[in-house]
């Protein structure tokens, strides 16, 4: 069964692109009272290369890579991780393991990602910053 690491640093990388994305990466960043969690935008210069990531990973889903132990989380089990870490009560990771569970939440998130550009979001981290995204954008 998964187990929060107490202590570890949480890199969480997220399309910027996309306004429930950075939605999602400001609600963490305000829950983070222990400051825990560093947010990272893929369009950022450098972010791919420094967690490994192709542009194609980085588009398909958001990640986290807990610092000092190696692990990254993709997709649902890198929602619940981040969720985890901000939690009072640390739960939902194990949850995740749970039979049908981890099912469920996979196709609710690929849902979500699939159709991220019609939901709510905030102004995209890239609308802020235009000059990051434009550079990996020219890349592609």
């Amino acid at each position: 069964m998964l187990m929060r690491s107490r202590g570890v640093v949480l890199d969480v990388v997220y399309d910027g692109r996309c306004g429930v994305c950075t939605r999602a990466a400001r609600w963490l960043e305000r829950r983070d009272r222990r400051g825990r969690i560093e947010l990272h935008p893929a369009q950022r210069p450098g972010v791919l290369e420094r967690f490994g990531l192709s542009d194609a990973a980085a588009d398909a889903a958001a990640w986290v890579f807990e610092r000092g132990t190696g692990r990254s989380f993709r997709g649902a089990a890198a929602v619940n991780r981040a969720l985890d870490e901000v939690c009072v009560f640390p739960v939902l990771l194990s949850l995740y393991r749970v039979p049908g569970v981890r099912w469920a939440q996979d196709r609710a998130y690929g849902w979500v990602a699939e159709h991220r550009s019609r939901l709510r979001g905030i102004t995209p981290w890239c609308t802020v910053h235009p000059e990051d995204c434009a550079a990996r954008e020219a890349r592609a």
